[in-house]
């Protein structure tokens, strides 16, 4: 397996911005997950990896060699499709031997690599049925499956679980981890879908506009997003977000939002009297009985999610979501105190965390 360096890749498509000067290095055998909306580049940006589309500038290093001169087949990675792309006058098996027929690879090996691949992922009995036989899970396992026969140096992965119902989309994704996890295969996994991007990647990069905004370990992004859009665009539900500014009041700095206050213990000073928001998880709000800091919010609405509930609540004009326990006995139009842990929040400032 491989390791991947984007060196300053950009796109235009016309006026028309895809890509930015992205920058990514993704080492051997990692699973790296592109999270961003629709339109983002994400897809643009795999398939410059490919060889499919030219890029504008930059360049694409597999194991440190440069391989923009290269034709898709020449740079040995291999795709998986939204759409499964299987041929649907052969059989799973002959799917599977597809590649490497192409590829040259002696009979008795590709046989070894079918058996192998077909027990790894669960369809051996399927192997002499054709596509229109297979259900859609069976059919993305085929698409998987035709990549890993071949041992590429990359695995490129375009939202290949979007046309699955939620609870296949679920046991597929478990299945292509634990795959993962026995091949150690270098991936790059495109999704707009934050909770596979949390689920499958040891790495997420979370793209907007054709930029990377933040890359790193999910843990990491979830507690320490970059700018709004990242603490935003993560999570479900996302953070909240407050407006207003940063006041010294008696030596101390306060954030001043318009229904409400905080103490800010550990702040720039430079930010006195500048506008920030402040974000905090629905997790890191605690429900209290009485204290000293406490804020007032009313119940507006409560979701039962079964392991868990969260409370849509209302902070004079600010909406605000907690997370709360299922037995938590909490109504709707109650008014409830709730304090935000100090540690666990962020504060921005010109969109950007500091």
């Amino acid at each position: 397996m491989g390791s991947l360096k984007l060196k300053k890749i950009s796109k235009y498509y016309g006026d028309v911005v895809a890509l930015s000067r992205v920058d990514l290095s993704i080492d051997e055998g990692e699973f790296c997950v592109l999270l961003g909306p629709s339109g983002c580049g994400k897809s643009t940006l795999l398939q410059i990896i490919a060889g499919l589309i030219p890029q504008y500038e930059g360049s694409v290093l597999i194991d440190d060699q440069p391989v923009d001169h290269l034709t898709p087949r020449e740079r040995d990675v291999a795709m998986v499709f939204q759409s499964y792309a299987l041929y649907p006058h052969m059989t799973v098996a002959q799917n599977l031997a597809f590649g490497l027929r192409m590829h040259g690879v002696p009979r008795a090996v590709r046989e070894r690599r079918i058996i192998e691949t077909a027990e790894l992922l669960g369809i051996t009995h399927l192997l002499a049925r054709k596509p229109r036989q297979l259900s859609g899970g069976q059919r993305q396992r085929v698409a998987m499956g035709r990549a890993l026969v071949r041992r590429p140096n990359l695995f490129l992965f375009d939202e290949p679980l979007s046309n699955l119902d939620a609870r296949l989309r679920v046991n597929v994704r478990l299945e292509l981890k634990r795959v993962h996890q026995q091949t150690r295969g270098t991936i790059l996994y495109v999704t707009h879908d934050q909770v596979e991007a949390m689920t499958l990647g040891d790495k997420v990069v979370v793209m907007q506009n054709g930029s990377v905004l933040q890359a790193g370990h999910p843990e990491t992004i979830y507690d320490s997003p970059a700018d709004i859009f990242v603490a935003t665009f993560i999570g479900s539900p996302p953070m909240n977000i407050f407006e207003g500014k940063v006041e010294r009041i008696n030596g101390q700095f306060m954030f001043q939002g318009e229904d409400f206050s905080l103490n800010l213990k550990d702040i720039p000073q430079n930010l006195s009297e500048k506008r920030v928001e402040l974000g905090i998880r629905p997790e890191d709000i605690e429900i209290v009985h009485k204290a000293e800091d406490a804020l007032r919010v009313k119940v507006e609405m409560i979701s039962n999610v079964g392991s868990e509930k969260f409370i849509h609540a209302r902070l004079g004009s600010n909406d605000m979501t907690i997370r709360i326990a299922k037995e938590a006995d909490i109504r709707l139009g109650e008014i409830i105190q709730v304090v935000m842990k100090p540690s666990m929040l962020n504060i921005f400032y010109n969109g950007r965390r500091i």
